[in-house]
């Protein structure tokens, strides 16, 4: 039977079918936790991922744990259980575990369909909660409990974290800064400039994705800066929002994840460190360097990049996205007429005020004060946070001091600085410097006095809360799957496909699914780096591969967590990344992540298959260049081939 219908069969097998510590044990709810009828003194289990303690207890084992959502395994077997604090025959609810998907699918699915966001991640939520509270209907009071836990327990959780905080007062003051410097005239004067290189929609196109590209320290600062700074450009010559957006979003993370120097690369080396920890063979090696090597496998970062070139020089587009571009060009209608275009009333007035000054400077000013805030702070966090972990800390705090006490060449110094850093604190002083420059440029040169000021501040702050809203639901959606354990039922679910040759496709599948459903390419970092690493390892040594190739593979392997990882989140509607995107380019979310698929998915193929062929042909450089210049040829042909030209930009 070939592998790939192998694999199929797997998949289905191992949905549908409910095999667990029942199978094996009966396990029951008792005082003091669960009792695992059978089970013998020699037995582990482990519950949430920690190992507990296990005491005797008649014929069977009593497991410690509290009341709430239990994921116990043992051996080969795992089980989702939840235990409720109230005693009686119903105490123990067995959950199948495939059940875990419901909750992203159905936020996914509905948002597809009806084309609402706000809605569809509430159902999801409500699903997840109802799930997450053991599927008990208790004459239908458990349905109104899980209703209720949406917003008392799982939004409540999504806004009790500093991080997310972090981000929407980023988003609110970054917004606010934008209304400032677009009320003042500050804006207009940009496109003014920029109007003498962006002289007609392929240039435009091309000054978007130029400043995308500059701006790759941060994900989120580049999509907010980027999308809001080029989107009256881009409006000018009838480019579509669905495309500044597809061009703001595909700039973003696959420049962030690969760049040397970035707020990723703090957490991709902790999870690459945590992962070679398990394999002996790179106890010598530092994450910093086992991620310079596997950046030659980073296929869909790069192809994705050059993928929007191919488009932007040869005027093409096809699928939706053609649809949407040839609207803009022919009508003029840059933003679909849709859901969010009913609540056109709420719209603020971002138009200069009559009178006010066209001067690109009190736009330009503000923005590089974000950016250069940007690095200052992570420079300054980032020292500070090594300055604490030296064995031999200076005597001051400054950076002089703190920088000649690290060891190493300047580049791995730099990336161990911006690894240490509070990417969050670096947001937040930037967004606020940002603003109070906005209005101290506007104000002083009286083109709008205090109470004008403050207004432009707030209608920018109005302007965001619908994004604050999608990205409290997504999330809160998010704690519903890590609560149930996704992406445990994911890397069960394709974890049998063992064969070394088709260990990265695997992966590439898993780490993409895990990021479409939960909208999060961290977390899959987070979940799969521990996993993928020394399992890679450990098959290609039992495989009887050399070191040499098995090496490769590891690479390999790392690259492609990393680059599918971004590629699920490029296609999940419930991405805060993707979101973002949407709000910096006022483009209706649901056409985003409709026109950008097809795109996303077209180079998420191509790079599929050159990770396969590089791990077939052995890797090393020169066969992921070959590769990689291959994939660049096929996606040109491609555009070429499917993409029709817009006659209008001629």
């Amino acid at each position: 039977m070939p592998a790939p219908t192998r694999l199929i069969l797997l998949l289905l097998f191992s949905l549908f079918t409910a095999s667990g510590l029942d199978a094996q044990y009966r396990v029951s709810a008792r005082e003091g936790g669960l009792f695992v009828e059978g089970a013998d003194a020699g037995a582990t289990f482990t519950v949430n991922g920690d190992t507990v303690a296990a005491s005797p207890a008649g014929s069977g084992l009593l497991l410690s744990v509290e009341p709430g959502i239990q994921l116990v395994h043992s051996g080969e077997q795992t089980e989702l259980y939840h235990l409720s604090p109230a005693e009686g025959p119903d105490q123990l609810r067995r959950i199948p575990l495939w059940l875990s998907i419901l909750p992203p699918l159905i936020a996914i699915g509905l948002a597809l369909i009806f084309k609402e966001v706000i809605i569809s991640l509430f159902a999801g939520i409500w699903v997840g909660a109802f799930i997450a509270g053991g599927l008990r209907f208790e004459f239908f009071l458990g349905v109104i409990k899980s209703l209720l836990a949406t917003i008392d327990t799982y939004i409540i959780e999504s806004l009790n974290d500093s991080g997310h905080l972090s981000v929407l007062v980023f988003s609110l003051m970054i917004g606010g800064m934008v209304a400032v410097i677009s009320r003042n005239g500050g804006m207009a004067g940009v496109v003014h400039r920029m109007s003498k290189y962006a002289t007609n929609p392929r240039r435009g196109q091309f000054v978007t994705w130029l400043l995308g590209v500059a701006i790759f320290f941060d994900d989120y600062a580049n999509t907010l800066i980027v999308g809001n700074t080029m989107r009256s450009v881009t409006d000018k010559f009838r480019i579509s929002r669905e495309k500044l957006a597809y061009i703001v979003d595909s700039t973003a993370a696959p420049v962030a994840s690969v760049a040397f120097i970035t707020t990723w690369i703090g957490a991709e080396l902790g999870y690459i460190g945590d992962g070679i920890e398990q394999v002996p063979h790179f106890a010598d090696s530092t994450p910093y360097a086992v991620f310079i090597e596997s950046l030659k496998y980073s296929f869909y970062p790069i192809l994705t990049l050059a993928f929007i070139l191919y488009l932007i020089y040869q005027r093409r587009d096809f699928g939706p996205m053609l649809t949407a571009e040839t609207r803009a060009r022919t009508t003029g209608v840059v933003k679909a007429r849709g859901a969010e275009e009913s609540a056109g009333g709420e719209q603020e007035d971002l138009d200069p005020i009559p009178g006010a000054p066209l001067r690109a400077r009190n736009a330009a000013i503000p923005v590089l004060t974000v950016i250069v805030m940007t690095i200052i702070g992570l420079l300054d966090t980032g020292l500070g946070s090594l300055q604490q972990g030296l064995a031999n800390p200076p005597a001051t705090g400054d950076w002089g001091a703190v920088w000649g006490a690290l060891e190493g060449g300047f580049f791995v110094n730099l990336g161990l600085v911006i690894g240490a850093a509070d990417s969050y604190v670096a947001l937040l002083w930037a967004s606020m410097s940002g603003v109070i420059v906005a209005m101290v440029l506007t104000i002083g040169q009286k083109i709008m006095n205090v109470e004008e000021t403050i207004g432009s501040l707030t209608a920018g702050f109005k302007a965001m809360f619908s994004a604050v809203m999608i990205l409290t639901l997504a999330w809160a959606l998010a704690l519903t799957t890590e609560q149930l354990h996704t992406a445990t039922f994911l890397v069960e679910l394709l974890g049998d496909a063992l064969n070394p040759y088709f260990l990265q496709p695997v992966i590439f599948v898993l780490a993409a699914l895990i990021s479409f459903s939960t909208g999060s390419s961290w977390s899959t970092m987070a979940i799969l780096y521990p996993i993928a690493i020394p399992l890679t390892w450990t098959v290609a040594m039992m495989s009887g591969w050399e070191e040499a190739a098995a090496a490769g593979l590891f690479y390999n392997v790392i690259s492609t967590v990393l680059a599918a990882s971004v590629l699920g989140d490029h296609c999940s509607p419930i991405s805060d990344t993707t979101i973002l995107s949407s709000l910096a380019s006022d483009c209706n979310h649901i056409d985003h992540v409709r026109t950008q698929l097809p795109y996303a998915l077209t180079v998420g193929a191509v790079a599929l298959l050159c990770g396969f062929l590089s791990t077939v042909l052995g890797g090393g450089w020169l066969v992921c260049l070959s590769l990689m210049a291959a994939g660049l040829i096929v996606l040109w042909f491609v555009v070429r081939t499917f993409g029709q030209t817009m006659e209008m930009d001629l």
